[in-house]
């Protein structure tokens, strides 16, 4: 049966032994050089450059992470539009990257790319942005 409201749900692949080291508080740097593809570790570094003052590193691995989770929602499926849920837990890296990029383009003072990613976040879950400190 065709779902009349949309596009089904994408749900990337659970990733137990990356999610278990970023869970455990290992190093994104460490956790990037064994799963490069893990968006969730980019995203940890992007936040950990946001939280020292550094916009434009936080930038550069929020984009990197957003990319790598772009071309995994490609692979499951996605076709540019539709829900990318936060509340599972795979979709999680993708989604915190994507946070992490709209909170590194304001802080360059990029607008306009600041709004896409907000808008992004928005339309992937409308509970992203708050779970995430955008709301």
């Amino acid at each position: 049966m065709d779902n009349l409201l949309g596009p089904e749900p994408t749900l990337l692949p659970d990733r137990p032994e990356a999610q278990s080291a970023a869970e455990a508080g290992t190093d994104p740097a460490k956790i990037v050089r064994a799963y490069p593809d893990f968006s969730e570790a980019w995203a940890l570094l992007a936040e950990r450059a946001l939280q020292t003052g550094d916009p434009v590193t936080a930038y550069a691995f929020a984009r990197t992470g957003y990319h790598r989770g772009l071309d995994q929602l490609r692979r499951a499926g996605w076709k540019g539009f539709g829900p990318v849920p936060w509340a599972h837990r795979g979709n999680q890296g993708f989604l915190r990257a994507l946070a992490a990029l709209a909170r590194a383009a304001d802080g360059i003072g990029e607008v306009e790319e600041y709004e896409r990613c907000r808008k992004f976040l928005t339309d992937s879950d409308p509970a992203a942005p708050a779970a995430l400190g955008l709301g």
